[in-house]
């Protein structure tokens, strides 16, 4: 049976394209642009790959990577990849405890650190090795061959481990099998609809990528730390393509529209509306000063993309297709969803054959029964949590001799067939037994003109357990509607008892390093508020 493993797949590539063109363009507003072509870099991640290996880094071993966004965390990805080692992402917001724990959970093996980060790796664990980026990551790669290093055969069975924090309790490491990540989320699915034909044969990269899948210079507006910008730059290495970056370490709309105009990108990945929404505001301050005449798709994944902002990116980027995308570091994509929060539909999931609603006795729900399930995927999907056999029973249950992804969104299945999702079980408010998911209100309430941001949490009620209160960041020079206007407003699109009854405004409503709503944070604010209010 042929092994797909990323690293003899990214070779592949190289030997056909070569330098070609552009593999990696690295740039940002205080960063010269760099473009590399696939021969630079796959040399490049050749030395980072033996002078990892002089650290004594061992097929299996784990290895962090603490980098902001920057061709030296593409190239450390590679390098472990060829070693056949496993690389480990690190938030690089986490305080010196957080460290500790990821590093002691995936008892990893060394550190590829930022300059500045370092200090706090070496904080954490004093014992690793760590290599920080800068004249110390320069002279290690002068020192080390450019040949890649011998290890022995790769196999599809090699992996990577993504840390996801999720909503609650500490980071849990997804382990994803090389062959199935590439399947499942990489590309190497093809694109049927353009006629790129599935690729069944690992020797055959080459040629497939060179014909490539229609879209070729991507560029994520989020992390890499991030399964999602992790997953877009693989993505474009590995169909032939060239992955753009953005070095910059806050998002700034400005500065990333002049980058995808500069380097004629093709495809943004976006973290839904905390991206989307200033990408739009930019672009109606300033409509004709970033050509994009090259950009062809949006894509967001990982937060909602709500009704009213992309139809504000429409309406700016006509030529344009927005595709809001549905998928988890559990499961990769799941399919695109055909409606949005806030549009006054349910929001529909349009899933392929392996993605399923589970009931309680983990058996797929019938269409129309209306009841609520577990959203699943299978196939090509992780193996479970890293060094967590509870947790990995619990998510990746095996039913009739399959292994399903189940990481906790509810859904339900409507008459015509179609998926409809509701959000995540975790963070659902529970009001007089009637189940609100904050996604659906945080849609309604941002289609007001006066709020930029919101989140939606539950707020104690001794009649009902809860009620819906929200925190909002409003416009600039806008005024705080009133509750009672905030409610007319909210009605149009969900139900009465879905909408807000306590309303808090903050000077900026706080996401977390990767732009999901910071739940943990809104639920104290809003009670912090509501009680000086009392």
């Amino acid at each position: 049976m042929p092994s797909f493993n990323l690293a003899d797949l990214w070779e592949g590539v190289v030997a056909e394209l070569g330098d070609e063109r552009p593999a990696l363009v690295v740039g940002g507003s205080d960063h010269p642009t760099v473009h590399r072509t696939h021969r630079e870099l796959d040399e490049r991640a050749n030395r980072l790959a033996h002078h990892l290996r002089a650290w004594g880094v061992e097929p299996g071993d784990r290895v962090a990577i603490d980098l902001y966004n920057c061709g030296e965390f593409v190239e450390t990805t590679l390098a472990l990849f060829k070693l056949r080692a496993v690389p480990v992402n690190l938030n690089y917001r986490y305080v010196a405890e957080e460290i500790r724990y990821v590093l002691d959970d995936a008892d990893a093996r060394g550190v590829v650190a930022e300059d500045d980060l370092a200090p706090r790796v070496a904080e954490a664990r004093p014992d690793l090795p760590v290599l920080r980026r800068g004249p110390d990551y320069e002279a290690a790669l002068l020192a080390a061959p450019s040949t890649p290093p011998d290890v022995g055969p790769r196999s599809g069975d090699d992996l990577w481990i993504l840390y996801t924090g999720g909503t609650t309790g500490m980071p849990k490491g997804v382990m994803w099998r090389h062959e199935d990540l590439f399947f499942g989320v990489l590309g190497g699915e093809g694109v049927p609809r353009q006629g790129i034909p599935r690729l069944d044969d690992p020797a055959a990269i080459g040629p497939w990528a060179r014909r490539g899948t229609g879209v070729t210079r991507r560029l994520p507006l989020c992390p890499l730390m991030h399964g999602l910008g992790a997953w877009t730059t693989l993505t474009a290495l590995l169909t032939g393509g060239t992955a753009v970056l953005s070095t910059d370490r806050s998002f700034d709309a400005a500065a990333a529209l002049r980058l995808a105009a500069d380097e004629q990108v093709e495809l943004l990945s976006i973290i839904g509306d905390a991206i989307a929404r200033p990408l739009a505001v930019e672009l109606r301050r300033a409509p004709d000063l970033y050509d994009l005449s090259s950009l062809r798709m949006i894509t967001s994944s990982g937060a909602i993309l709500s009704a009213t902002v992309r139809d504000d990116l429409l309406e700016l980027v006509p030529h344009v297709k927005v595709v809001n995308r549905f998928g988890a570091s559990e499961t990769g994509p799941q399919g695109q969803m055909r409606s949005m929060p806030g549009s006054g539909e349910a929001p529909r999931l349009s899933g392929g054959p392996d993605v399923a609603v589970l009931d309680d006795d983990n058996r797929p729900l019938p269409p129309g029964t209306g009841r609520l399930g577990r959203l699943a995927r299978r196939g090509h999907i992780p193996l479970g949590y890293w060094n967590d056999p509870v947790k990995t029973a619990a998510t990746f249950p095996v039913i009739d001799g399959v292994r399903w992804s189940v990481p906790g969104d509810l859904a339900e299945v409507a008459d015509d067939g179609a998926i409809l999702v509701h959000g995540r079980g975790s963070m659902v408010i529970n009001s007089g037994g009637e189940k609100i998911f904050p996604e659906e209100v945080e849609a309604a309430v941002k289609a007001h003109p006066a709020i930029f941001d919101a989140i939606a949490v539950g707020v104690p009620d001794d009649r009902f357990g809860q009620r819906v209160g929200v925190v909002v960041q409003l416009r600039p020079g806008a005024a705080a509607p009133g509750i009672e206007e905030l409610k007319a407003h909210c009605s149009g699109t969900i139900a009465a008892y879905k909408c807000p009854r306590e309303l808090v405004v903050a000077e900026q409503v706080r996401r977390t390093a990767v732009d999901k709503a910071d739940y943990a944070w809104a639920k104290a604010y809003v009670a912090e508020r509501l009680a000086e209010q009392r």
